[in-house]
């Protein structure tokens, strides 16, 4: 019954997944208006997380940026409805890529890759237009949801646009992907209270995942920065750099310090389309207090 009380929410995710780019744009808007009263708590990590991000900013410039980082968040929304439904032909000439020769060298040398990324407003639009400028499927590791209806949804048409995902604590199956010679988009950058080390992103102490190389090296693979972000003109630009310099030989804490401070680079050019809605310091270092009470 459940699943059938679905069906016309789906059928309406699909129906707007396909409309043009500039009615999205305006649906989004629309939306960000309409869910002001009701998103007091999101914006309220929001504004934490860029305070503490940005003490240079002046309070009008940080409430500026939380409000365009709003409506990002929900342009990012509609964009998920493009990842998972858009038709192929409408993705056409959206995306310049920059870097697909480390890529291929990888794959040319029969290496699964882990792109590594992070949690922007248009992760998984951006996972799609690489996978068709390829040709090639490219798996995401993501959590689950909790309904199996709509997690049999959400998957069905992720697996339809040649973007079938793992769950994130099925670390058996992203070795089995890697070693495969498979492409996997990951992201670590949201809080995590197990396998961590506090490494600064922003100058603040963040429980940053540990793990990430051994994984790598586990699944004899190559890892290869993903960076991307929305130009003005709503096309994207996506780009893929080599495998940092130390990441992969390094210590766990001096891996993932690395990984923050490239991420904080990519963030502070763009830094409204970041999901700064994600308590990301929510675990801290021993005595120091909650900073979103």
């Amino acid at each position: 019954m459940r699943c059938l009380l679905l069906a016309p929410i789906v059928s309406l995710a699909r129906a707007v997944g396909r409309l043009p780019p500039r009615v999205l744009r305006v649906l989004a808007h629309a939306a960000w208006l309409l869910s002001w009263p009701l998103l007091g708590g999101r914006r309220r990590i929001a504004a934490t997380n860029i305070d503490l991000c940005f003490p240079d900013l002046s309070a009008a410039e940080r409430r500026r940026l939380l409000s365009a980082n709003e409506q990002e968040s929900w342009r990012g929304l509609f964009d998920l409805l493009r990842a998972w439904y858009a038709p192929a032909h409408s993705l056409h000439e959206l995306a310049r890529i920059d870097g697909l020769e480390h890529l291929r060298a990888a794959m040319d040398a029969g290496q699964g890759v882990l792109l590594f990324t992070g949690h922007f407003t248009h992760t998984e639009l951006a996972v799609r237009l690489l996978s068709e400028a390829l040709g090639l499927r490219v798996r995401g590791v993501v959590r689950r949801n909790n309904s199996a209806c709509i997690e049999r949804e959400l998957e069905s048409a992720r697996a339809h646009r040649s973007l079938p995902t793992l769950e994130k604590k099925d670390l058996r199956g992203l070795l089995r992907a890697l070693q495969g010679g498979e492409v996997v988009a990951y992201s670590a950058d949201q809080n995590f209270s197990y396998q961590h080390a506090f490494v600064p992103f922003f100058g603040v102490p963040a429980a940053t995942l540990t793990s990430t190389a051994e994984l790598v090296r586990r699944g004899r693979a190559r890892m290869l920065p993903f960076w991307f972000h929305r130009d003005a003109d709503g096309r994207f630009v996506l780009r893929i750099e080599p495998t940092w310099p130390g990441w992969l030989e390094g210590e766990p804490a001096q891996s993932a310090a690395i990984y923050m401070r490239e991420l904080e680079a990519v963030v502070r050019a763009h830094p409204e389309q970041y999901l700064w809605m994600h308590r990301r310091f929510k675990t801290r270092p021993p005595g120091e207090a909650d900073v979103y009470r």
